[in-house]
């Protein structure tokens, strides 16, 4: 693939920044933005243009494709997991559909180019759905193990996993012959992710996010799930790298692959927050709906195959983390002055 024309869908999000700013000026690399909101001024100076519109919309999707002979797709517009579960059927209709218009209006147009195009979809743990009692007893879960997903949000990804499999490996396998399939479709699952960059908006992992951006302001906060409950993280930066390494590799084993830096609790987390800012008031509240979900997603997840097939590595331990990337940020962010513990004032 000698020119890359590259459609970001989602573009407006902090994925699409960095993804964005990584990937601008790079020779043979065009990007194509493409949000639901207006796309800001600070990205549209990177990319080579910039479309408002919505996925759901297959017309739209047809002429942005068609206009630049998009060759590559990263899909990152969807509606998320606790805004999902407030309107699953907006949801379903946003994830599921929106991305079927996507992989339908690129299968299409592959076939008539004659050339595949490769669609990269990050994808979320909540596909996964294990045994609250086992959750901290199981191995590391593997890519093909606990798929009963309880969230609309989690059903939604599993299913466009299915969908993008279809399309990259059986797509009309009875009748094209010796043609090869129309997408090159590659997934990752996503675990929480945690940016230094960004306010967080209430997502369903949003609770460290949130511990660490409180204690920057001096302000306190209520932890919606309990301290000993785990997930599997990594940090925005490492996210794009993952996304980017993923999309560059050359030819796969298998489609979808577990991403992770680590797996923390969220008592955890807090002890490390406060280590950084000792004032920091973080108090456990758990909200029982938001427990319930988390519950179901597991403590960790095994890495190998992305290791194995495309060279996944990861860049930070939660201390390296916290103190590489999430404390410099935030104190810049809200000019926090508050040395660590233990450091002179």
């Amino acid at each position: 693939m000698t020119q890359r024309t590259i459609l970001i869908t989602g573009a407006s999000g902090e994925i699409g920044h960095g993804l964005i700013s990584r990937l601008s000026g790079t020779p043979g690399v065009r990007l194509i933005a493409m949000d639901l909101r207006d796309v800001p001024e600070s990205i549209q100076g990177k990319v080579e243009s910039a479309h408002q519109g919505d996925i759901c919309d297959r017309a739209f999707v047809e002429h942005v494709m068609s206009l630049h002979r998009v060759n590559e797709v990263m899909h990152l517009a969807a509606l998320l997991s606790t805004s999902a579960e407030r309107a699953p059927e907006q949801a379903h209709e946003v994830n599921v559909q929106g991305t079927f218009n996507l992989m339908r209006t690129a299968a299409e147009q592959a076939q008539a180019y004659g050339d595949p195009i490769r669609f990269v979809f990050p994808s979320t743990i909540a596909i996964y759905g294990v045994e609250p009692r086992e959750k901290d007893t199981i191995p590391p879960v593997r890519e093909f193990q606990a798929l009963r997903p309880i969230t609309m949000y989690g059903a939604n990804k599993l299913y466009c996993e299915a969908l993008g499999r279809y399309y990259g490996r059986y797509y009309r396998s009875l009748t094209r012959g010796d043609r090869r399939p129309p997408l090159d479709f590659r997934c990752l699952r996503l675990p929480g992710i945690i940016s230094a960059e960004t306010v967080p908006v209430g997502g369903t992992s949003d609770y460290v996010p949130e511990m660490i951006h409180a204690a920057a302001r001096g302000e306190p906060c209520t932890c919606f799930v309990r301290a000993e409950t785990s997930l599997p993280w990594m940090m925005m930066p490492e996210c794009v790298d993952a996304i980017l390494q993923l999309a560059e590799a050359p030819v796969l084993s298998r489609c979808v692959y577990n991403v992770a830096s680590f797996s923390a609790t969220a008592g955890t987390f807090a002890d490390a927050v406060r280590r950084h800012f000792p004032g920091a008031e973080i108090r456990f509240e758990p909200n029982e709906g938001r427990q319930s979900l988390v519950d179901t997603w597991p403590a960790d997840v095994d890495c190998v195959r992305a290791r194995e097939d495309w060279g996944f590595t990861t860049r930070w331990t939660l201390d390296e983390a916290m103190t590489e990337y999430i404390v410099p940020a935030v104190r810049a962010r809200y000019g926090s002055t508050t040395p660590p513990e233990g450091a002179a004032s």
